[in-house]
């Protein structure tokens, strides 16, 4: 087509039509048949459809041409005292009837069962505003109405009306309902006041937020069929939290974070992404989790970029699921994973309580007992052969120190749920070769000995600590040690010294030499390793060093 011709498309049986076009135009036009182009790229000036008659035809003349009956939504003519002047096909559709309604009014065929008044809107007062409701009728179903001015062609007058579209939004609002349930399950999940805080045990709170998840799952998401596993951090094995509808085998089979081998739930965990199973038959990655499932859907639990574990939900139904249900099990799942944070925190902010009171109890038990213990083994030693009574009740009264100051600082047992919920980064990781390992400390620095209960003390260690030599070696004498800390600065005896002493009580303890950087005038280390010393700390030494040469004292065989 040249610049300078503009282009006339003809359309149905064009044999004909086209030669005659051509000799009216008089060659002025290019028209051509559409069976000669490549449609819809086909640009044109004009449209002739063969058989008609250029016309301008009045609405109701398109109305009853049949082409606003195909449209999905209902479109209604109404006078300005919303009455139906005209509707199509599918208005009655929507309303479930096969009878004509024009000249009804609106308020008497839509029925909103709530009684709202559709007289009462508010018509918009031009063309191109729009007034918009959405009607609740009798029979539960959602409409939504949007009613607009417009002048229409009426037998060649030319008449103001409202047209009004209407459209079934019954899913929309039931998703809207289920939205608000979830949110509203949101703010009520793990939501307690602080009297409940403070009043409730950990393991209360575990077992409020499963029975809140229970019940909305059910009552909000229509779930009957489900379970929740959290992710162990550090074994990444998912353990079950929540079940309900499981097979007895499948609630308590080991899975584990991982891509293969670990079914839906350990490729979700591993993978951090939804997965829908259609059919759980023909599904290569499905394992059994209840004995009619036949479709499955699975989320995780996230926080930020953080699986916290999975939730899964299982249906009798192949195809049961689609994207709808997807974004509602990740929506209700960010509200279960937001409320297992909040338990962690919570578990965290205890763990962190619970860990200062057991440091400042150690700290206020440790020098008492240790003068006590002290104090007993001076008497014990003095009163050896002359009077086995005294040394038996002095032998009790150490072994009640040390059975009390052994308690102090011990957790209570969790149940494995708790345990899940209060792993956290601010617990100290265990140093399990330390538990029960006892530790004498010589020192004549108090806070140098205060630290030492502390530190070793943390990791389940049972710390003695005395200020000189003369009371180490008397310790010695009489308990059993796995390792001695003592510094080369005593008020009675050099770091050497005070080595050989010990060394000549018992040649197999572990001893580590403690000193200030650059300070040793005795030569104390030098001489002291010439004899077999293996670990020296020099201060100020960093916490994991004095438990790294602790560890490895106590766990290296002895000589001989």
């Amino acid at each position: 087509m040249t610049a300078s011709r503009q282009r006339m498309l003809v359309i149905g049986k064009t044999a004909s039509t086209v030669q005659k076009l051509k000799e009216l135009t008089r060659e002025q036009l290019e028209v051509v048949s559409a069976n000669d182009v490549r449609l819809p790229h086909a640009l044109a000036d004009y449209l002739v459809v063969d058989g008609s008659e250029p016309q301008l035809m009045s609405d109701l003349q398109v109305c009853a041409m049949g082409l606003l009956s195909a449209l999905p939504d209902g479109i209604v003519l109404l006078d300005e005292g919303l009455n139906i002047l005209w509707h199509n096909t599918t208005f009655r559709q929507l309303l479930q009837t096969a009878d004509l309604l024009v000249g009804q009014p609106l308020q008497d065929t839509i029925r909103p069962a709530d009684g709202t008044d559709l007289g009462r809107i508010a018509i918009p007062a031009s063309p191109g505003e729009v007034a918009s409701l959405t009607v609740r009728r009798e029979d539960r179903s959602s409409l939504g109405l949007r009613l607009a001015r417009t002048t229409i062609n009426l037998e060649g007058d030319k008449k103001q009306a409202m047209i009004l579209t209407v459209r079934d939004v019954s899913s929309h609002v039931l998703e809207k309902q289920k939205q608000d349930a979830i949110y509203r399950a949101g703010l009520e999940m793990g939501n307690l006041t602080p009297e409940e805080v403070t009043a409730m045990t950990h393991e209360e709170r575990v077992m409020l937020l499963k029975d809140q998840i229970l019940q909305f799952t059910q009552e909000v998401l229509g779930y009957d069929t489900f379970e929740i596993r959290l992710r162990d951090p550090e074994t990444q094995e998912l353990l079950p939290l929540l079940e309900y509808g499981m097979d007895p085998e499948a609630a308590v089979r080991a899975l584990y974070a991982l891509e293969s081998g670990n079914g839906v739930t350990g490729f979700v965990a591993f993978s951090k992404r939804s997965y829908l199973c259609s059919d759980t038959q023909s599904d290569p990655l499905y394992l059994r989790g209840a004995t009619d499932a036949r479709s499955s859907l699975t989320v995780p639990l996230m926080i930020r970029d953080t699986v916290l574990g999975t939730f899964n939900v299982e249906s009798p139904g192949t195809l049961s699921f689609n994207q709808t249900d997807l974004d509602f099990l990740t929506l209700f799942s960010r509200v279960v994973a937001s409320s297992l944070n909040q338990l962690q925190l919570l578990a965290a902010e205890k763990v962190t309580a619970e860990t200062e009171n057991s440091d400042r109890m150690r700290r206020e038990v440790s020098k008492p007992s240790d003068e006590i213990l002290n104090a007993a083994t001076w008497i014990l030693e003095r009163y050896i052969g002359h009077d086995p009574d005294v040394c038996d009740r002095l032998h009790l009264i150490t072994d009640r120190v040390r059975k009390i100051t052994g308690h102090v600082g011990s957790m209570p047992e969790k149940s494995d749920a708790a345990n899940m919920l209060s792993k956290t980064p601010t617990q100290r990781p265990p140093r399990k070769a330390l538990m029960g390992k006892r530790v004498l400390v010589v020192d004549q620095d108090s806070a140098a000995r205060d630290d030492a209960h502390n530190l070793l003390g943390q990791m389940g260690c049972e710390v003695e600590a005395v200020q000189n030599a003369t009371e180490g070696c008397a310790m010695l004498r009489n308990y059993h040690y796995d390792v001695v800390l003592t510094d080369i600065r005593l008020s009675d005896a050099n770091g050497y010294e005070c080595f050989r002493r010990l060394r000549e009580i018992n040649s197999h303890v572990p001893i580590i030499m403690m000193t200030g950087f650059g300070y040793d005038a005795s030569h104390s280390i030098v001489k002291a390793r010439q004899e077999g010393l293996k670990a020296v700390l020099y201060k100020p030494f960093r916490r994991a060093q004095m438990l790294d040469e602790v560890e490895k004292a106590v766990t290296t065989p002895s000589p001989g």
